[in-house]
């Protein structure tokens, strides 16, 4: 019903006249993560819906702190926005200094959409779910590590969260971002990881990776047949990674109302859905006042995880 709401409020009569000048998103991540197979799979309906090219560019680097700096210091014309993920609002937690901002120097969008967050093994591990996993690491106290695609990344403190969960120990092996970790993972040098069901729902149906739960209250579009925690008896192992599209500071309004309507309409046709769903994301879309709402709540959020997880500050 929102999504229906949203749809009849974009097509009132905004024009926006065919531009030359294409409009850049700079993605803070590695290809190969989550925000990167979400904006990939919606960007020729932006484009369109934009009336103009759009190009990725992902700007990997320091936890995602190199792409976002890239983006604040844009020009607030419309042609340089950015996609963004939790590590965001996590910066300001786990790093000593923060070149910019996370609320302040950037106009939020909109929320795009959350993505469940998968805790996978190398299939030579010999746990089959949360159960059998916990067991093994028990019996086995730092005999087996993880990867993250970052220290302080969300990938590293939903690790962690599940080692304070199920109280268990796991060594972690900070990588520079998700499509490294992920190799890793598949060929065997790391045992395990949190990934996002986007950037891992292709290698859990080749059988390149196993999932041993979904941290999310209900199972995933993406991987219908993985259990969540909460069903193998660990209700408090929840962590959903999200998407926002965000400009650089002083975006006029004109610009945010194009942008949040252009990723209504292409998030309305039936292949970008089609794509979402299949990739186990579940579509948001807020409002900007919603986004800048929910900068700030998740800011608070992950100041507390990581205080309790004791992630050292880089």
């Amino acid at each position: 019903a929102h999504l229906a709401g949203l749809r009849s409020a974009v097509l009132a009569p905004t024009a926006w006249a065919q531009s030359d000048k294409p409009v850049k998103f700079i993605l803070p991540v590695s290809a190969g993560s989550g925000v990167d197979a979400i904006v990939r799979g919606a960007a020729p309906a932006l484009g369109k819906a934009l009336a103009t090219s759009v190009v990725v560019e992902n700007q990997p680097g320091a936890g995602g702190v190199v792409g976002t700096q890239a983006l604040v210091r844009a020009a607030p014309d419309g042609h340089t926005l950015g996609v963004v993920s939790n590590n965001h609002v996590i910066y300001p937690s786990v790093l000593r200094s923060v070149p910019f901002d996370p609320v302040d120097d950037i106009t939020p969008i909109t929320i795009i959409a959350t993505s469940p967050m998968v805790f996978v093994v190398n299939p030579k591990v010999p746990a089959k779910d949360m159960k059998e996993l916990v067991a093994l690491l028990k019996a086995n106290p730092g005999k087996y590590n993880y990867a993250s695609s970052g220290n302080g990344t969300i990938l590293h403190l939903a690790a962690e969260m599940f080692k304070m969960v199920t109280n268990t120990h796991i060594t972690h092996i900070p990588y520079r971002g998700t499509g490294p970790m992920m190799s890793d993972i598949i060929s065997g040098q790391v045992d395990m990881g949190v990934l996002a069901m986007p950037a891992v729902h292709g290698q859990l149906r080749s059988g390149a990776l196993r999932a041993v739960c979904v941290a999310s209250a209900k199972r995933s579009t993406g991987a219908p047949d993985v259990l969540t925690a909460a069903e193998q008896g660990y209700p408090s192992y929840l962590v959903e990674g999200w998407s926002a599209a965000v400009g650089p500071k002083g975006l006029p309004p004109a610009q945010v109302r194009r942008v949040n309507e252009a990723f209504a309409v292409a998030l309305a046709t039936p292949e970008v859905r089609e794509a979402m769903d299949k990739q186990g994301n579940t579509i948001i879309l807020s409002t900007p006042e919603q986004a800048q709402a929910h900068f700030k709540s998740e800011l608070a959020k992950y100041a507390a995880i990581v205080k309790r997880a004791g992630v050292t500050l880089q």
